[in-house]
């Protein structure tokens, strides 16, 4: 009987170990200052202090249906009712999307660029990658709407978590914009936390996986199957371009490939040679302005674009 007791108490311990451990580095994963995020992009050369102090930006405060505030920055320059909402990755906040802001400002688009939930200045206690910032993203879209009319032409621009978060916007609560570019996306967060389990620790996945399910469930109050764009990207009729680095070593390039070919519709795809995760536009910024530039053409958003 003691050794009964021993055992189930040792299974105890393990899995109440192992569900706060993993879960935990899921929710509250280390986020980068905007101290290093800035200094990243200056060595990418994507961030020029005055230039960015020069900028005519409006401080913007988007409600979340959670009851926290969604802090940001629109750069509006042009008339023209054209905009391109950007959404950041994880660890990252807007400042890691000037330099997306730049190259559409650069083509005549007015810039939304916001901290996701429990980045930058935005609240939000805990990191989803994709659950809740799907809706934040959804209420982005709608105050831009509000503030300048349904009939807008609106991009939005997705790299990593951020691609995620559009895509799982699109395909589950409103295909709301008239173009998506998801940069480096996972395709389901069950296959992408396994992929990483078996890179960094050689632990059978039987032995984490569901745990890890059921603390996530509990502690987060979703399940990992509801963050799995490749399920639900059948369902978007916008077009989209899915752009990853043969490199990345953190999300395989193969999950935008798999997303592509699920993809129906008018879509393309960019695979870059030589670019590591969230780095094609730092290795690539010519060709990658280029696949841009042809897509809105060919799926006849800038119909005149130079």
């Amino acid at each position: 009987m003691k050794k009964l007791v021993i055992g189930l108490g040792a299974a105890l311990s393990y899995i109440v170990s192992v569900g706060f451990f993993f879960t935990h580095m899921m929710m509250y994963s280390k986020k980068k200052t905007d101290e290093e995020i800035i200094e990243k992009e200056k060595l990418g050369g994507h961030f020029v202090q005055k230039d960015f102090d020069e900028l005519e930006k409006r401080n913007v405060s988007i409600p979340s249906r959670f009851g926290y505030s969604i802090k940001g920055y629109l750069i509006a320059p042009y008339k023209e009712k054209k905009f391109v909402i950007v959404s950041h990755g994880v660890t990252m906040n807007r400042y890691n999307s000037i330099k997306y802001m730049n190259l559409f400002l650069d083509r005549g688009y007015n810039v939304l660029i916001y901290d996701h939930r429990r980045h930058g200045e935005s609240g939000g206690k805990t990191t989803s990658y994709g659950y809740y910032e799907k809706f934040d993203l959804r209420s982005a879209v709608h105050w831009l709407k509000h503030q300048y009319g349904e009939n807008i032409t609106l991009g939005i621009h997705g790299e990593s978590m951020g691609a995620v978060s559009m895509l799982l916007y699109a395909g589950i609560l409103e295909d709301g914009a008239d173009f998506y570019i998801a940069d480096c996306p996972f395709e389901d967060l069950e296959q992408l936390l396994l992929y990483r389990l078996q890179a960094e620790i050689s632990i059978p996945k039987w032995l984490v996986m569901p745990i890890a399910r059921l603390f996530l469930k509990w502690r987060d109050g979703y399940n990992m199957d509801d963050v799995s764009p490749i399920k639900i990207i059948d369902q978007i009729q916008k077009p989209i371009l899915f752009i990853h680095g043969k490199k990345d070593g953190t999300i395989p390039f193969s999950s935008s490939i798999h997303l592509y070919n699920q993809k129906t519709g008018l879509k393309k795809i960019y695979i870059a040679e030589n670019a590591e995760h969230a780095m094609s536009y730092t290795r690539n910024q010519t060709e990658y302005k280029q696949r841009i530039k042809l897509f809105l053409q060919e799926s006849g958003i800038d119909e005149k674009a130079d």
